[in-house]
């Protein structure tokens, strides 16, 4: 069974596209290496909340933004 992701590393890959940044500028921004934040995008690695929250401001969106799709509970 693959580990949960506290993360969604489509979501902040197209963040930052969006954000026209490339991995080694918005790692900077958030105070982390440029191999972590490829990890990250690559969901090997799930970041740490103040990393979240780090993205998030540095992406200019909210941590929610950054999260996984709810998944469907059943019965």
């Amino acid at each position: 069974m693959e580990p949960r992701r506290n993360h969604s590393p489509e979501s902040i890959r197209r963040k930052r596209i969006e954000a026209g940044l490339k991995q080694k500028e918005l790692a900077h921004k958030v105070g982390i290496s440029t191999p972590h934040m490829s990890s990250i995008e690559h969901g090997r690695v799930n970041p740490s909340p103040p990393v979240l929250l780090r993205l998030a401001a540095a992406l200019g969106c909210q941590v929610p933004d950054l999260m996984p799709p709810h998944e469907a509970v059943s019965a």
